[in-house]
């Protein structure tokens, strides 16, 4: 009893004060609830969820953006459920690339990709890949360099291009590396040609087929967080924007309050979490180092805003969202809230689609009226091929400020400078995108609440800014490695294992494209007897001619002939090695058995 009533006074002696009532901010409040704080939450704006919340319009729900609900991390996936329950429902994942007036399934699907492309496109983009697979950059400091290496400089330029720098409004050769590094690893394009023909024993986060959902959007859940905040005894205040921290040597003792319509209020508390954009925090902060205020004022954000338009038409594609990478329109995707959950509509007959435009907050786009963007989105709609102009019968639109942290090539020093002086403060813990400068997904923004909260009242020291997009968090026991596990590792460095898919791409591509330029060769050199030699292969590949459209032909029968051919010398290989390596490991390890006999 008595320990139970030191633990209660110490709690009563501490006052969380969390700023931002977006995923990590609700989720770091949520936790401290369990822990038996009563936690005060300050929202700039009149709703909760941040950049997760969800819109409504005459009954039409729409996200700011798309959020799939899958997670790596269990402990993430177990407070979802515990704070939504049966409100989630399993959809299937479908989204396509628009390009060059075509429309191409992604992850990619090999006749889609092959008559989209065109068979030449095709050839140009697997020569260009193996060029850069034997020839990559050296360096990935820049996301071009990084996407090069993995697809090809043509793939790349073909769809990554326009697209990036369509949402960062900067150079693909200015971005760093690193936001490709956390939205697309693990994927290249051998990993989607392989899924194009093989289902994959290991899910790639990017291909997941189908998620969870809550049934109005992901503003459901972040509304029943904050209640279950406040029926716990917490505060949950909208339109509660800080607009100064006050700080006392390394801790902050209290933060000023523009109360929506009440003026100023000061809130003082003894440890302080905060998603607000760290650059902001550093900058309403009291004081602070002149060099670090610099750094902070030099971080950039990009925004976007999305029309909603409301077409009178039940069905209109399959697709949850389609990304616009053609140039000739600004829109970059659209999102078919519909077939995100048929409860996002209220009327069957209807479909509602969010268009969303990145921008920075007061250039052209940002300032545009309201009824000139709707009207923009009603003709791309129309231009794109989606949706007629005609059957959109109403719109709204929504803004996102600092949506998307930039990383241009200057931000590493300066958010380097920012970091420094933030966790010299003993007090604070910044969550969240916003608040580490960092493009994390909601369920990684809630893993930084949940490890914050540790930090603070556990006295844990977790790494706030290394939780990213594909980090998963474990502990690692160091042990001596035995005589058997030293050979298998000088075994890895001379006999590593070869990938059967890389080799059957490899000896496939130059097969396909062997036949068929002999064939094309002999085609044009023309004569009597065309090719006698090069005939018998029709014994083997049924329709093969030494004519142009046989030499098309021919590719695709090499092509997959020496693919199935690669993969299964690698295969096997990989097997002799393998068997080899685990005969001579057993001796190793009698071995190793009979002289600790002999030695007891």
């Amino acid at each position: 009893m008595a320990r139970e009533r030191d633990e209660k006074n110490k709690n009563a002696e501490r006052q969380f004060v969390v700023i931002g009532a977006g995923p990590a901010g609700l989720t770091a409040a949520y936790e401290l609830t369990k822990h038996g704080y009563r936690p005060t939450v300050l929202e700039q704006t009149d709703k909760i969820g941040g950049l997760s919340r969800t819109e409504s319009y005459k009954g039409y729900y729409f996200d700011m953006g798309g959020h799939r609900f899958f997670t790596k991390a269990k402990e993430v996936e177990k407070l979802w459920w515990e704070i939504l329950g049966e409100e989630f429902i399993l959809r299937p994942r479908l989204s396509r690339i628009y390009y060059n007036k075509k429309f191409f399934y992604y992850p990619l699907k090999a006749v889609n990709a092959l008559l989209g492309l065109g068979i030449w496109q095709a050839i140009l983009i697997l020569l260009s890949y193996l060029r850069w697979q034997i020839f990559p950059y050296k360096q990935e400091e820049t996301f071009d360099q990084w996407v090069t290496n993995r697809f090809g400089k043509r793939l790349f330029e073909i769809f990554f291009k326009t697209y990036t720098e369509k949402v960062w409004g900067i150079s693909t050769s200015e971005l760093k590396a690193e936001w490709a590094a956390q939205r697309i690893k693990d994927l290249s394009l051998r990993t989607a040609l392989t899924s194009m023909f093989i289902k994959p024993g290991t899910k790639i986060k990017t291909l997941i087929e189908e998620f969870h959902y809550p049934r109005r959007g992901p503003g459901m859940l972040w509304e029943a967080a904050a209640r279950a905040i406040e029926e716990r005894g917490g505060i949950v205040a909208l339109n509660a924007d800080v607009i100064r921290v006050q700080r006392e040597g390394k801790r902050v003792c209290s933060v000023v309050v523009a109360a929506n319509g009440t003026g100023e209020e000061t809130i003082h508390g003894t440890d302080f979490i905060s998603s607000m954009p760290v650059s902001e925090f550093v900058k309403r902060m009291t004081p602070v180092p002149p060099d670090v205020l610099r750094a902070a004022q030099k971080l950039h954000y990009r925004d976007f805003l999305t029309v909603c338009l409301i077409v009178n038409k039940p069905d209109l594609f399959p697709d949850n969202w389609i990304y616009i990478h053609s140039p000739e329109v600004k829109v970059g995707r659209i999102q078919n809230f519909k077939n995100w959950s048929p409860d996002m509509v209220p009327d069957a007959s209807k479909t509602s689609l969010g268009l969303e435009y990145f921008c920075t907050e007061g250039d052209e786009t940002w300032t545009m009226p309201d009824a000139d963007l709707i009207e923009l989105g009603k003709h791309e709609i129309e231009k794109i091929g989606v949706a007629k102009y005609a059957d959109v019968q109403d719109g709204v639109v929504c803004r996102v400020p600092k949506a998307y942290p930039v990383y241009d090539s200057d931000y590493r020093e300066y958010l380097g400078t920012v970091r420094q002086f933030v966790d010299g403060l003993e007090n604070v813990q910044t969550i969240g995108r916003n608040g580490l400068h960092r493009y994390n997904n909601q369920d990684h923004a809630m893993l930084t609440g949940m490890y914050a909260v540790r930090n603070l009242v556990l006295g844990e020291r977790n790494d706030l800014w290394n939780v990213n997009t594909d980090q998963e968090y474990h502990e690692q026991v160091r042990e001596e490695p035995d005589v058997a596990e030293v050979f298998k590792g000088a075994l890895d460095e001379v006999f590593s294992r070869l990938d059967p898919v890389a080799m059957g791409l490899s000896i496939g591509t130059v097969s396909g494209l062997g036949l068929f330029f002999a064939t094309l060769f002999l085609a044009i050199r023309g004569g009597m007897n065309v090719g006698l030699n090069l005939r018998l292969l029709d014994n083997f590949f049924p329709g093969y001619t030494v004519t142009v459209e046989g030499g098309f032909l021919g590719l695709v029968y090499a092509f997959i002939t020496g693919f199935i051919g690669g993969w299964a010398l690698a295969f096997l290989r990989n097997i002799a090695v393998y068997v080899g390596a685990s005969i001579i490991r057993r001796d190793i390890q009698m071995h190793q058995l009979r002289k600790l006999l002999d030695w007891m």
